[in-house]
């Protein structure tokens, strides 16, 4: 209701919703995109979808995904720069847990700069460690996700997000 009372009507929409593995960006981007009708990015989704699909931007990331590598920050910006071209993204979107890295968000800026645009919000969710292991732990009991269910892999997440995320806020 805050966000809501900060925003005048008829406002686009630009949205990063930042926080460590658990803090709960899915559930509030959800309560958020329904409440603006704006679209959830999602670039796990995206990565999902296109390889999915085959798109060009799809078999370059599976090439990564296949070999174990990260898929590199330049095909991250390419997808989304694709997604934010798509109609529903006329009057706002929100980021969900991207950017991953000062790299990603330095890209971003300079493609929002390029479409004379840029990011409204930053919401950041702090949540302690101990309650993110202890949600990532019951949520990997029905997640069906193996990195939900062993508490020395949550804390490596923890601390990468600590270490490569977190300073995307600043």
């Amino acid at each position: 209701q805050n966000l809501k009372s900060t925003i005048y009507r008829g406002a686009i929409l630009r949205i990063i919703l930042l926080g460590a593995p658990g803090a709960g960006k899915g559930t509030q981007a959800t309560f958020i995109k329904q409440h603006f009708n704006i679209p959830q990015i999602s670039t796990g989704d995206m990565l999902r979808a296109a390889v999915k699909a085959g798109t060009p931007l799809g078999l370059e990331a599976k090439s990564f995904m296949d070999s174990g590598g990260l898929v590199p920050d330049a095909v991250i910006i390419g997808m989304v720069n694709e997604r934010i071209k798509e109609a529903d993204c006329a009057n706002g979107f929100l980021f969900d847990g991207f950017p991953r890295t000062v790299a990603q968000a330095q890209a971003l800026d300079k493609l929002l700069t390029l479409k004379k645009t840029d990011i409204a919000i930053v919401l950041a969710l702090d949540v302690t460690e101990k309650e993110l292991i202890n949600r990532l732990l019951n949520r990997g009991k029905t997640s069906g996700r193996s990195d939900d269910t062993n508490e020395d892999v949550i804390k490596k997440r923890f601390t990468v997000y600590t270490n490569e995320t977190s300073p995307v806020a600043d």
